[in-house]
């Protein structure tokens, strides 16, 4: 079915990648406290689309995120339309059956939201790959961690206040004050989750050079 072990890698990283982007984009219109400031539960699963990210990095380079990022990006878009267009039939009426107004409650997220997400995807996306190889490039094969790591607090400030500032900012929905709290408690949990990660970073070098060497690669 596959060419080489390196291809199925590469099935099962996008897969995990893109589940896990399009997961955070549903969720995310459930909106949580973390202290004083609120957070999208949306942000919970992007700490393993960073993981992905970086192994992606490391075994096809910046074209293989780029193109990978793409594809997420219409794919994320794909969904949202599939839900407008669902948002717009009428739901069977019955006791115990879901509601339109329940439906359009978990998924009618306004426009905003879905431009500033995907917005907020492709920048933070194309961002971290650059960093990501700037580093290796001056680093080699050593010190796997600052690359992992090094991308991620710069990508992932740029991600926090994009989304924020496009679906709530803009519009008015939050004022200036709540936008910077929130787009920084946002940013410290992703990056406190991506920290706490890392070793997994390790453990899929390990997992993968151990399968791809069984193919010769």
């Amino acid at each position: 079915m596959f060419q080489s072990r390196k291809d199925f890698v590469y099935i099962v990283l996008a897969g995990i990648f893109i589940t896990n982007a399009l997961v955070a984009e549903l969720i995310g219109g459930k909106l949580i406290y973390v202290g004083q400031a609120v957070m999208s539960l949306g942000i919970l699963p992007w700490p393993v689309v960073f993981v992905t990210t970086d192994l992606i990095n490391e075994y096809f380079g910046e074209k293989g995120v780029r193109k990978l990022s793409l594809l997420t990006a219409s794919l994320i878009g794909y969904t949202f339309v599939l839900l407008f267009i669902g948002l717009q039939i009428p739901a069977v009426k019955g006791d115990g059956l879901v509601t339109d107004s329940q439906f359009t409650a978990v998924f009618g997220q306004s426009m905003l939201i879905i431009v500033g997400s995907i917005t907020a995807f492709l920048v933070s996306q194309l961002i971290d790959v650059t960093i990501f190889h700037f580093v290796k490039n001056r680093t080699g094969n050593r010190m796997i961690w600052l690359r992992s790591t090094g991308s991620t607090v710069i990508s992932q400030l740029f991600d926090s206040f994009i989304v924020l500032g496009i679906a709530f900012w803009l519009p008015g929905k939050m004022t200036t004050e709540t936008f910077i709290l929130s787009a920084l408690t946002g940013y410290s949990v992703k990056l406190g989750i991506a920290i706490l990660l890392t070793p997994l970073i390790y453990v899929g070098h390990s997992l993968i050079d151990s399968y791809l060497k069984k193919d010769g690669q």
